[in-house]
């Protein structure tokens, strides 16, 4: 019996982490393991080095990533501090060493096993799987588990379901110009929610285009090694947000519940879904949660006129009902539309960044006018002139 279907045999014991077998990486080994004709050898081999292409290249890092992101019995236990079988710890240490033995393979070792003169290459390191898991875990609050492994950022999808948002904004917060004083205030506040302190509900109201969400996603990847991951919701689906803090509720990590574009009309019945998140209710929100929301409105209630003058008994009352929404954020962060110079400092230091050398007298006349042509200035406005230019 050849060293790969040994391999395989010892695969198909896995207990703990059973529901790796059911990855595409280890269906594709399993198929190549099990069949006996060269040519589907060949064709299983092809499809395993596929998986392991997008996955970057190497087995080694493919394999790591499939056993750190796994949501099992053990790991759950771990991270929630309870007692271990002495079965599961012995069958673990077990399992880890034969997911070792399989990231460490090498593409020599399925051209021997094949009898061909070329296979598909890719990258593999030697890795001492057992250790690696034990540091993570030891470090659970900053690394978690499942799919919260090594992602930044996760949406909810139409099935209720959280997924990674793969082409996730890599921004950083060291490439904004100007709001540093705003910034700063959620970053703060950030950093009082990660090391436990008292972290208050965050709403970033103000003008268009003056990167209020972009702030919150800076945030979220600046914090990402120190266990902060963000989930976006849209206000549409605001009655799933007491599920979601159940799921997070007991997981190790940080959670920043992120809601761009936040408004409302008189008669949504997410107001009020929202409303009980924020005031604390026991059931719209975890302890390891806090909300983020933007808004281009200071009072996310929209109100017309006729409802300030409708036929409502009690319509002070009512009125302030929907104002005191944003109040219910503990923190306001106001981004407000930048002068003409905070404009213009904005789009010298983007033209520094990016090479562009034109005299700063001309620049800055060619700044003004594609403001007024766009009828404002902001942050973003100096972005699009300066991909304009380049």
């Amino acid at each position: 019996m050849s060293e790969i279907k040994k391999l395989y045999l010892d695969l198909c014991m896995s207990s703990v982490f059973h529901s790796l077998l059911e990855k595409p990486l280890l269906l594709h080994f399993s198929s190549y393991a099990r069949s006996n004709e060269l040519d589907k050898k060949i064709k299983a081999y092809a499809a395993m080095t596929s998986e392991i292409y997008a996955s970057g290249g190497s087995l080694t890092d493919a394999v790591k990533r499939l056993v750190f992101e796994d949501e099992n019995v053990y790991i759950k236990a771990r991270a929630h501090k309870k007692e271990i079988s002495k079965e599961i710890s012995i069958a673990v240490l077990r399992e880890l060493s034969v997911f070792e033995r399989l990231a460490t393979l090498t593409p020599e070792d399925f051209k021997l096993d094949m009898g061909v003169e070329y296979v598909s290459p890719f990258a593999f390191e030697k890795c001492n799987l057992a250790a690696e898991y034990e540091e993570r875990i030891d470090s659970i609050e900053k690394h978690g588990y499942g799919i919260f492994a090594s992602h930044p950022m996760f949406r909810l999808e139409t099935s209720g379901e959280l997924s990674p948002i793969v082409s996730a904004d890599k921004i950083s917060l060291d490439s904004f110009i100007g709001y540093e004083q705003e910034r700063q205030t959620v970053v703060e506040n950030t950093i009082a929610f990660i090391e436990g302190r008292s972290a208050l509900n965050v709403l970033l109201c103000g003008d268009a285009g003056t990167g209020k969400s972009s702030t919150v996603k800076a945030v979220a990847n600046h914090f990402f090694d120190r266990g902060v991951r963000l989930i976006e919701l849209r206000k549409d689906q605001l009655s799933f947000l007491p599920e979601i803090m159940g799921r997070i509720s007991e997981n190790p990590l940080k959670f920043i519940i992120f809601i761009d574009d936040l408004s409302f009309n008189k008669s949504d019945d997410n107001f009020s879904m929202l409303k009980a998140a924020l005031e604390g209710s026991a059931s719209a929100r975890a302890k390891n949660a806090v909300i983020y929301a933007t808004s281009n409105r200071r009072h996310i209630v929209r109100e017309t006129f006729e409802e300030r003058e409708g036929a409502d008994v009690h319509r002070n009352d009512t009125m302030q009902e929907k104002l005191s929404l944003s109040e219910r954020f503990g923190l306001v962060v106001l981004f407000q539309r930048p002068t003409k110079q905070i404009y213009l400092k904005i789009v010298r230091e983007l033209a520094d960044r990016n090479n562009i050398s034109l005299d700063p007298s001309d620049l800055e006349i060619k700044a003004e006018e594609f403001a007024l042509r766009r009828g404002n200035r902001s942050a973003r406005c100096a972005e699009q002139f300066i991909k304009s230019l380049l």
